[in-house]
């Protein structure tokens, strides 16, 4: 990666996104982290306010950003969105609040943060999902969860021609089955393996551009 080993990781609070501030930590990294709610008591990482869905939040930690330049970025922010995945089934509320949290609300502030990252070698990542693509997930299980990434894995690619322009490149990440509050128990990856996985795939992807789209092993997924 460049030689400021600085990170910020959206959405950092528990599961995958505190297991990536434990590694990247490990490994000697400057973290800055954000938290929705109640404070993260870790002391790993700088950590900072934020509700990607809210406007006012979103400028008040961009303005906290100064002019700090990032080696890497990780959104990571997510939902399951209802527990029924039917379409006729949820309300217009839910549909809602699942696209903003998973689709709008993370492509709008990654456009706030490209400035952020460092030209020429920065790291754009997303957390997106297997579930996103219409050849691995045939039999379109989880719907709603997985139209929602699908639509910010669309986004993500808008993002290109920007990125591009500045030597960012840009990752759709799926972190497997992981054992977290959303992938519950009984799920084959733990949240070290995934959060280990991603953070060697972030680290590699420095300077190589264009988009990808990768499991937390580094295997090419089909869109």
């Amino acid at each position: 990666m460049a030689s400021n080993q600085t990170i910020l990781i959206i959405g950092a609070s528990r599961g995958i996104g505190l297991g990536l501030v434990e590694q990247f930590s490990a490994q000697g990294w400057q973290v800055t982290a954000t938290y929705r709610g109640t404070p993260v008591n870790n002391s790993s990482a700088q950590w900072l306010a934020l509700d990607i869905t809210d406007s006012a939040s979103q400028q008040q930690f961009i303005e906290q950003l100064a002019d700090q330049r990032f080696a890497a970025i990780v959104i990571n922010a997510g939902v399951f969105g209802p527990a029924e995945q039917r379409v006729d089934l949820a309300s217009d509320a839910q549909l809602h609040q699942l696209f903003l949290t998973n689709s709008f609300a993370p492509v709008r502030l990654a456009q706030r943060l490209l400035p952020y990252l460092v030209p020429q070698s920065g790291v754009l990542a997303f957390t997106s999902s297997q579930m996103a693509s219409l050849t691995e997930n045939p039999a379109a299980e989880m719907p709603l969860y997985a139209a929602s990434k699908a639509a910010l894995n669309m986004l993500v690619r808008a993002l290109h021609p920007a990125a591009q322009q500045a030597g960012i490149t840009l990752l759709s990440l799926h972190p497997g089955w992981v054992q977290t509050d959303m992938g519950g128990d009984h799920a084959p990856v733990t949240v070290e393996q995934s959060s280990s996985g991603l953070k060697q795939v972030i680290i590699t992807a420095a300077s190589q551009g264009g988009h990808h789209y990768l499991d937390y092993q580094g295997q090419t997924l089909d869109w």
